[in-house]
């Protein structure tokens, strides 16, 4: 693990949850973001990213199947970030929880429906009713509580949402959060100028351009935000009263964090920001392309973590292509690795095995 800000803060939260016991949360949602040509390398065509969170999940929960109802979409380059996940799930043998925030279909695996919606395009300046964004916070305060009173020491929350580190942009702009050519994207080379003409389009047409900082974190998300961030956001902040907590994700997760401190500030809600930490994958935290570390410096308080896994000795070109920026994070891929090596103490060896391991049952060739 490497720790990029609030370097004593990070190592505290490290000492006190080594060797603890996780469980993993991983919340579902979509954006119409997610279908602009080009906006993201999660799933080749439009088609195929409104099944990526489905399939994720299912791959998540079940492992490798024979003949899966949703398989994995293909991607320009890589292997979906799940593996990495699965791998530690699997192994750990961590509880997980799967939670469906909003997707435009049911999910093929059990979850846990919080009555969310998917969100339109954020350029639209009207991408989900403040309504449902007000019960997805509520969901996700009722169910960091119950995850909060669990036997595990700590919660790992992860995501599944295409698109949605340029809603994650609209956020941290909308917060007052200087963000823009900072954030990751799952191309090799970050798209920023397209997501910076949504994020100004969706501010601008919801009449909160001239308000920034938007003082109601909520008007926020219904503008231009996505239903997992609220969701997370609830789950993060009862959960860090009585657990530790890894934002298990890059960009994405670091909205969050400025997301939740919005949220307590205007809701005058109770929460434990030290026990609080984004854990991300060393791709998301050096990508030249981005400036992870600079936006997370940024944002009081928050500590930024990475694994430092490598695939540049994989047997597997699917995972070097990682090396080479694809991909990078998603599906809580971060947190987990971190996850793995904060529990059971694994190395950088034992961590790329168990991955090799499953990418041979997903019958991937080596070379």
């Amino acid at each position: 693990m490497r720790i990029y800000t609030q370097l004593k803060q990070g190592q505290a939260w490290i000492e006190r949850y080594r060797g603890g016991s996780p469980a993993f949360a991983c919340v579902l949602g979509f954006t119409a973001t997610g279908l602009i040509p080009g906006i993201s390398a999660a799933g080749l065509t439009p088609e195929d990213r409104q099944y990526t969170a489905i399939a994720d999940a299912e791959f998540l929960a079940s492992g490798p199947q024979p003949q899966p109802q949703n398989a994995l979409p293909p991607l320009p380059a890589g292997a979906s970030p799940v593996a990495i996940s699965r791998a530690v799930v699997e192994e750990l043998n961590i509880p997980l929880y799967l939670f469906n925030a909003g997707l435009p279909q049911p999910p093929t695996v059990p979850t846990i429906n919080l009555g969310g919606t998917p969100a339109k395009c954020l350029s639209q300046g009207d991408a989900l009713p403040l309504a449902t964004v007000k019960h997805l916070l509520e969901q996700g305060l009722v169910w960091g509580e119950r995850l909060g009173k669990s036997s595990h020491d700590y919660l790992i929350i992860g995501e599944c949402v295409v698109g949605g580190t340029t809603t994650a942009l609209a956020i941290l702009t909308g917060l007052g959060v200087d963000a823009v050519g900072k954030v990751n994207s799952s191309h090799p080379i970050c798209n920023h100028t397209q997501k910076w003409e949504l994020v100004q389009a969706g501010l601008q047409r919801a009449g909160l351009w001239e308000q920034i900082p938007v003082a109601d974190p909520a008007i926020l998300v219904a503008a231009v935000g996505d239903p997992m961030q609220i969701v997370v956001a609830g789950i993060a902040i009862a959960a860090s009263r009585t657990k530790g907590v890894i934002l298990a994700g890059g960009t994405q997760m670091l909205a969050v964090y400025a997301l939740m401190q919005s949220v307590v500030k205007a809701y005058h809600i109770n929460w434990h920001p030290e026990a609080v930490v984004v854990g991300t994958t060393r791709w998301v935290a050096e990508d030249p392309t981005g400036k992870t570390v600079e936006l997370a410096a940024s944002i009081d308080t928050v500590t930024l973590l990475s694994t430092e896994l490598s695939f540049a000795t994989s047997r597997y070109t699917q995972l070097r292509a990682y090396e080479q920026g694809y991909v990078k994070e998603g599906m809580g891929a971060g947190g987990c690795a971190i996850a793995s090596s904060l529990t059971a103490g694994w190395n950088q060896t034992q961590l790329l095995q168990a991955i090799e391991a499953l990418m041979a049952r997903m019958n991937y060739n080596i070379g």
